[in-house]
């Protein structure tokens, strides 16, 4: 018995020492993440370089998700990169007047797309770094649309000679769903109020209606106008040069025999055309070189994470004109970053209204809308913040529409970029039911109720009379509720409202001239005119977000390189992967309308997306 104890004891001693040694190798491997995140949060930037931005995926108002979700989509190769608008704006105001930098690098060839108010808040930001004496460059060996729109506001811009310039102008086309839904015997039933509501029309159309055509081309031209004028101001180019550009383009390469990057060069888009490697000497030349045969340089996520470290150590304790970013789609409840939630959102402005150091309040919009609720129980906390007596400014981005607009109507001033896309004050409700698809299959609904509005409701049965009625007339009271918050908040009638509403889209430009907006001009212009309100003479912005401790924000940097690594060389590029993205649209489309979950079934929203 002696032996067998002193065996188990031995067992004992040994699988405790492995224990203690694996966890002191765990240990270790988490003291090692530790020091790697507080590394690399500590970049240098050179005495003398040049800030190179270069903006990856989509360039967005607030990045999608916590860091933990987005470093494990990206590692599966899941989901598309974003890029944040603030991260680019500070990078680059910074530099304006930091001695370190001596000038700015456009490397655009990542970008994927941008709403042309965003590209024009990152436009304005490289206009007010040349004003400094500094030079920017753009390089690239294709230029797309939005691509070109930031490439223009450099000094030079440098083509490859393969390269080209390719703008389109823009355009909306939508896939309409109806005839795919009548073979699965699909009927969706959509209440609304509002000709131009066009929302739920992908549903139950195979083409356009009359009606949205006719916003869509308006808005879309107005788009196009808008970008001209931008390019043409850029460039120095007289006015219709850039639409004979375009026009002209495929006669043109042919004429050129397929030289499409010296057509844009004599079209005077571009200054030079110049491979990767002079473009690469010509920097040598201004900034010097960094030891590596390349041009010294510093990446905006690392110049970004000095300038702010540097500002935080200066802790002036200036007033505050906090900014909340309302973007996405408006749903109930709690939302990750990328949607509106309404509890999420309405408590980012409650802690606004508390913060004694925040002065004055910027609602940031860029939302197509959403659930009707959710955009009222915002409305109720923007209310409460104004009767508090801190000013609210909305700034609009690319989409103020619908719910977004609904938010947006109480503010004591509303600015808007000519080319945001508002309006759409309507409402609609879309139930499907599924009594057809059932049918195919021979499966066959019957039964009794005690009401007439007994069994109505449910999708697999067809929708009775009483149901239409009562949804029709929930659905024109939110109409009425909807245009009563517009006319109070920017003090017109009901009936007023009502003659441009109806579902109607505007460019920002006609919304101002309507009075749905104040005035036209950059999210800093309503930065501004937040905090005259606040008569405030020196003032910090903040972004106003869910606070993280300390010991949290590290836990997300260790778990994010943990990600990094395990999927780095574990074939994230896999089948599944490609396959989603393959999806494309029909998979945003259902994935919307999966999103469309509001308790109430009332949707104050615009599918007005532009390409």
């Amino acid at each position: 018995m002696r032996s067998i104890g002193k065996f188990f004891a031995g067992l004992w001693h040994g699988l405790d020492g492995l224990r203690r040694f694996l966890h002191l190798v765990l240990l270790l491997v988490i003291f090692g993440f530790v020091v790697g995140a507080l590394r690399t949060s500590i970049p240098i930037v050179p005495k003398e370089a040049a800030l190179v931005i270069q903006p990856e995926g989509e360039i967005v108002e607030q990045l999608s998700g916590d860091p933990l979700q987005r470093a494990l989509q990206q590692a599966q190769g899941l989901g598309e990169p974003q890029t944040l608008l603030w991260d680019l704006t500070d990078a680059i105001r910074s530099a304006r007047n930091d001695t370190r930098i001596k000038a700015l690098v456009l490397d655009v060839a990542r970008l994927t797309g941008a709403g042309q108010p965003t590209l024009a808040e990152l436009a304005a930001a490289i206009r007010e770094f040349r004003s400094s004496g500094k030079k920017v460059i753009a390089r690239g060996t294709v230029f797309m649309q939005d691509q070109y729109y930031l490439a223009a506001q450099a000094d030079e811009i440098y083509l490859d000679p393969l390269g080209m310039v390719l703008i389109d102008g823009y355009e909306r086309y939508r896939m309409y769903l109806k005839g795919a839904l009548d073979k699965l015997g699909v009927d969706v039933n959509v209440f609304k109020v509002g000709a131009y509501k066009s929302a739920a029309e992908v549903y139950t159309r195979t083409d356009m209606s009359v009606e949205d055509r006719e916003e869509s081309l308006a808005y879309l031209n107005s788009l196009w106008a808008s970008y001209q004028q931008a390019i043409a101001q850029a460039r120095g180019l007289p006015p219709g040069a850039l639409a004979r550009y375009v026009d002209d383009l495929a006669a043109s390469v042919a004429a050129a025999k397929g030289d499409s990057a010296q057509v844009a060069l004599d079209a005077k888009l571009v200054t030079d055309l110049k491979s990767a490697l002079e473009v690469e000497q010509d920097l040598m030349d201004l900034v010097g070189e960094n030891g590596e045969g390349s041009f010294s340089s510093v990446s905006q996520k690392d110049y970004l994470r000095v300038v702010r470290a540097e500002k935080k150590l200066r802790g002036d304790g200036k007033s505050l004109v906090g900014v909340v970013v309302a973007s996405g789609e408006i749903l109930d409840g709690e939302q990750p970053p990328g949607a509106v939630g309404a509890d999420t959102t309405a408590q980012l402005v409650r802690s606004a209204r508390l913060d004694d150091k925040v002065k004055a309040v910027v609602l940031r919009i860029d939302s197509p809308g959403g659930s009707m609720l959710a955009s009222e129980e915002i409305h109720r906390e923007l209310e409460v913040l104004r009767e508090s007596g801190k000013p609210l400014v909305v700034s609009m981005g690319d989409l103020a529409a619908s719910g977004g607009y609904y938010i947006a109507a109480g503010a004591d001033e509303i600015w808007a970029s000519p080319a945001t896309i508002t309006g759409s004050i309507g409402i609609f409700a879309a139930i499907p039911t599924f009594e057809r698809t059932l049918g195919k299959i021979g499966v066959n609904v019957d039964g009794v109720g005690t009401t007439a509005l007994s069994g109505q409701l449910r999708l697999d049965r067809p929708l009775g009379a009483e149901a239409r009625t009562f949804l029709q007339a929930t659905v024109d009271r939110g109409y009425e509720v909807f245009l009563g918050r517009v006319a109070e908040g920017r003090h017109k009638s009901r009936d007023q409202v009502n003659e441009i509403a109806r579902g109607r889209v505007w460019p920002g430009v006609e919304a101002q001239k309507l009075g749905l907006v104040d005035h036209l001009g950059s999210f800093d212009d309503a930065v501004k005119a937040a905090a005259k309100r606040a008569k405030l003479a020196h003032y910090d912005v903040n972004f106003i977000e869910p606070e993280l401790s300390w010991a949290q924000r590290l836990a997300l940097q260790v778990k994010t390189g943990m990600i990094h690594v395990f999927f780095r060389d574990a074939g994230a590029e896999h089948t599944l992967a490609r396959a989603l993205r393959r999806l494309g649209p029909l998979e945003r489309e259902l994935e919307r309308w999966n999103r469309m979950s509001a308790r109430d079934n009332l949707y104050a929203y615009c599918f007005c997306a532009v390409q």
